[in-house]
């Protein structure tokens, strides 16, 4: 686990800013689905976020608000491919990653349906940020290399969060929602 917090913070160390989103141009086969979530640390945080708050609320949240990210993800990402413009898509995934922090500093215990739809609604906009850049030919190997990271990081998330006292990952929580300010006001 040791080893696992070490390359978190190492990756978190070494992402270009949040540069991940509509502009961009990537070859988007596999391989560039699974760098997608690591390009920038608004993905980082709000993924390994979910993790976190997942251990925090215990019980099934473990294992169903990450897959209700990811499931969500998808639509979000089918939604773009499919030409849906959804407005406010960059703030809504830097106001992820402060909420979701903030949930876990405050040690907020939603039921499992909220949590879910929670986790879902933040998931529904990144996975659009991951489709507006997606190029038809190559949909499925992307999608399937950002869902594959993004479980990643969620597993991240919750080794973390099962490695740690509560106290610690209530601080880490508050960490990641300062880093959700960071990434909003450009100091990353």
């Amino acid at each position: 686990m040791r080893l696992a917090v070490i390359c978190l913070a190492l990756i978190g160390a070494l992402v270009s800013p949040a540069l991940a989103h509509t502009g961009l141009q990537h070859s988007n086969a596999l391989a560039s689905g699974i760098a997608h979530p690591l390009s920038g640390p608004d993905h980082i945080l709000a993924m390994v976020a979910v993790g976190l708050w997942s251990v925090l609320a215990g019980g099934g949240a473990i294992w169903v608000w990450p897959i209700a990210f990811l499931a969500t993800m998808l639509a979000g990402f089918a939604a773009a491919t499919m030409g849906l413009p959804i407005p406010c898509v960059e703030p809504a995934i830097w106001s992820s990653i402060v909420a979701l922090g903030l949930f876990i500093a405050f040690a907020v215990k939603a039921p499992l349906w909220l949590g879910a739809a929670i986790t879902g609604l933040f998931a529904f906009f990144h996975g659009h940020a991951h489709g507006t850049e997606a190029v038809a030919a190559s949909l499925i190997p992307f999608a399937a290399g950002f869902a594959l990271a993004t479980a990643g990081l969620h597993a991240v998330g919750i080794g973390l969060g099962f490695s740690i006292g509560k106290v610690a990952l209530r601080a880490i929580g508050g960490l990641a929602a300062f880093g959700g300010v960071a990434v909003i006001a450009g100091w990353t």
